[in-house]
């Protein structure tokens, strides 16, 4: 879809802080996080919907290994998920951190660079 902005960005036709990439998904930080680490994880191609994503499984997979990072990058248990999309009419899924990590949420370079690097 030419006018989404998740399509967009997975074109990189607008920046974003991409913490994960692969052939099919594209995770980066949200630009009005809740906590520290706040990621948006979507499918390249566009689907409007989670449900319509045909590799459910692996774009799980890919969700998993995001909050596994987080877990390591923020020192916690605690990474939450949204599945809600009708904020971008494009899947995306939401992981965060509980709002008690320590950190700064608006610092979205920093925070990627802890996921990348727990990855």
């Amino acid at each position: 879809m030419s006018d989404c902005i998740f399509c967009k960005i997975a074109k990189k036709e607008i920046p974003a802080e991409i913490v994960y990439e692969d052939e099919k998904f594209l995770a980066f930080l949200d630009i009005h996080p809740q906590s520290p680490g706040h990621t948006q994880i979507i499918p390249k191609k566009h689907y409007r919907w989670v449900w319509d994503a045909p590799n459910a499984g692996e774009y799980f997979e890919v969700v998993k290994k995001i909050a596994k990072a987080q877990r390591k990058a923020f020192e916690t248990d605690w990474i939450l998920s949204k599945i809600i999309g009708d904020e971008v009419p494009h899947a995306h899924i939401w992981i965060f951190p509980n709002d008690k990590v320590q950190g700064d949420k608006m610092d979205l370079q920093g925070n990627a660079k802890k996921i990348k690097a727990a990855l």
